[in-house]
């Protein structure tokens, strides 16, 4: 236990020195934050819009069928549309990409332990955690909430297709249904607050890499250890922020 809080304080003070360096990378370094927004936003992108349209399907076909034993039909877009885009695409979105980046990160970082790249850097003066975590950092940070809006768009248009195959709705009167329950104040704390999934990711990814062994094996078991945390990490963070919001949208409407 006394390790575990340990490594934690560790984590805690690179988490720190990374969000100092932050600033300066987004000037200095914009092209190598663009770079690795790009790897990160498109590389992910065909497994973000194919859980999207999975997800809006098999909702469809869930809600449908126990919707309509009472007649209600017609209620199915606007329960699809507020499921997702208030809770299922952010958290899924962060879980996809905690997947794939938190181990893509950590196993880069941890090949760069083995090769000696992160101590040539410090011996040269450039530091690892500006020219190399900040930019992840801040691309991770930039890259999720934008997948989320994708998967939310795809996973509305993975329910319209199967409301156009097997219902009774038009494309427009789905559409319009959709957007019923649907409110500002819901859906953009819904988006942004996975831009701390985004930051998280990064931060654990890069630092669970950079504290590997000089092993071969010991890469393998970064990439495994970082796609774990990373999940943990969006989880629970999920919660803190859940409530985070609920609280600001109660005194918002308290104030009101």
């Amino acid at each position: 236990m006394i390790d575990g809080l340990r490594q934690f304080g560790l984590f805690l003070d690179f988490a720190w020195q990374v969000l100092l360096a932050i600033p300066s990378a987004m000037f200095k370094r914009a092209g190598e934050v663009s770079r690795q927004f790009e790897r990160m936003a498109w590389g992910s992108l065909p497994i973000i819009l194919t859980a999207g349209i999975s997800v809006g399907v098999v909702t469809w076909l869930q809600t449908r069928r126990l919707l309509t034993q009472y007649s209600l039909e017609a209620a199915g877009p606007s329960i699809l549309s507020v499921a997702v885009v208030d809770e299922t695409g952010p958290m899924l979105a962060g879980v996809l990409v905690a997947g794939r980046m938190g181990a893509g990160l950590a196993a880069e970082m941890a090949s760069m332990v083995l090769t000696e790249e992160l101590d040539a850097r410090s011996v040269l003066g450039a530091s690892p955690l500006r020219t190399l975590v900040a930019p992840r950092t801040i691309a991770c940070a930039l890259a999720v909430p934008l997948l989320t809006v994708m998967i939310d768009v795809a996973a509305v248009f993975g329910g319209l297709t199967a409301e156009m195959v097997g219902g009774n709705l038009t494309a427009r009167l789905f559409c319009d249904r959709a957007l019923d329950f649907l409110k500002l104040e819901d859906v953009i704390p819904a988006t942004v607050k996975t831009g701390v999934f985004g930051l998280l990711i990064g931060l654990i990814g890069c630092w669970t890499g950079m504290n590997a062994d000089r092993s071969t094996e010991a890469v393998g078991h970064a990439a495994t250890k970082g796609v774990v945390r990373s999940m943990l990490a969006v989880f629970l963070s999920n919660i803190v922020l859940v409530k985070i919001i609920a609280a600001g949208l109660a005194w918002g409407a308290f104030t009101r």
